[in-house]
Parts: structure tokens; sequence; C-alpha cells
């Protein structure tokens, strides 16, 4: 079974494939069907811009299509970057920049009032454009005074997981592996809701019927 992702972000597909190849689901980028519009990020929610990517992405290819839009959520800056995460510092996906803004923004915060959570919300398309479900995603944490850690996008070489009875409580999600941040992520735990969702909804057999 396909499933159009609306997202050329080679690392987002590829946590998208790893947790959904055992319901036998195959992930297509953009490219696989020829491109995809560009879609006006102009909702003031997450729910809203991934709704409306997921729409736009199945009329365009005619095919079940999810998408998600992500971010972060800072205590002390009332809830910013939130839906502006990808462009914070002004140019989209400059990761760089955007984690040096925030520390700009942050400069001089206690740890205490740098408590922060990674938002993911994923909508799903049927091919004519009819949202079938959306689900949301959260981990908490806090805003470190610097990077830490090689692996992981956007973000993560700044946020410390702070949730007491979490596993990977008091490291950064940069530290963690893939199949470590899979397990406790935002995206992770909206895509867990998500596949529980998705049988039904693209009539497949759920994963314990195969």
């Amino acid at each position: 079974m396909d499933l159009l992702l609306a997202s050329g972000n080679p690392k987002k597909a590829l946590e998208l494939n790893r947790m959904l190849e055992p319901l036998g689901i195959r992930v297509l980028s953009p490219a696989d069907v020829g491109g995809l519009p560009d879609v006006d990020e102009d909702q003031d929610t997450f729910e809203g811009n991934a709704e409306k990517k997921a729409v736009s992405a199945a009329r365009t290819s005619g095919k079940f299509s999810l998408a998600d839009d992500s971010g972060l959520a800072v205590d002390a800056l009332d809830g910013a970057p939130g839906v502006h995460s990808a462009r914070f510092a002004g140019q989209h996906g400059d990761d760089g920049a955007n984690n040096l803004k925030l520390l700009e923004e942050l400069q001089g915060q206690p740890k205490e009032a740098r408590g922060a959570h990674f938002v993911c919300c994923l909508a799903l398309s049927d091919p004519n454009g009819q949202i079938l479900c959306t689900t949301r995603g959260e981990v908490h944490g806090r805003i470190l005074n610097e990077p830490r850690g090689q692996g992981g996008f956007g973000y993560d070489p700044l946020f410390q997981v702070h949730e007491p009875e979490n596993a990977h409580q008091g490291r950064c999600m940069a530290e963690l592996s893939a199949t470590e941040k899979g397990s406790i992520s935002h995206r992770g735990r909206a895509l867990r809701q998500l596949a529980k969702l998705l049988p039904a909804h693209l009539g497949i057999a759920p994963t314990s019927e195969r």
C-alpha cells in the first residue's frame, strides 16, 4: 500500500518509513509522483497547516496523502516559534540560524524558565481531498544554553527531554539514536496514534492479522 508524504524532508520520510513498514505501507515522496505544488502554511495551528497540505497533496496526486506540521513551543516566548518554527530566523529550513535565534531570544533566562515542548500534527486525506483523521503528539523538555549531540535535525541539539517518567529523561534529542528518538518523539507519538487508525482508513489488515 502506498501513502504519499507531502514533504520533501528525507529525514521525516525515513522516520515515517521506519514506523509504517510493519503495516506494509510504503511511503512515497513528492518526487515519486512528479512533484507537488507549494502550499502557503498560513494557518494559525499545526492541525490547520497539516490538513491544508494533506488536502493539496491528495487532490494533486490522486493518492492517500499524509502531511505533518510540527514545531517547537517555548514557554518563555509565549509559545513561539510555534507554527513559524522552520522559518524562525527568516529563511525556511535554516536549522543553524533558527537555533542561534532561539538562543539569543532566551539569553539570560534561568533553567526553570526554559520549558518547551515539541508538537507534531499528522493529517490523513483520501484521494479526493477529504480529511480522514488528524493526530497530535507532544514531548516536553527544556532548552539548553548550548547545543549537544550530533543526531536529529531542527531544534534537536537544544532540546533536553524533561519528562520524569521518560526513560530518556535528561538527554538531549540530538543525543538519541533514531530508534530511541522515534520511541519518544512528538512525531513518533502522533504516528503511533495514526498507525492505529490507518488500517481501517486504508482498507488494510492490522498487523496482528497478518
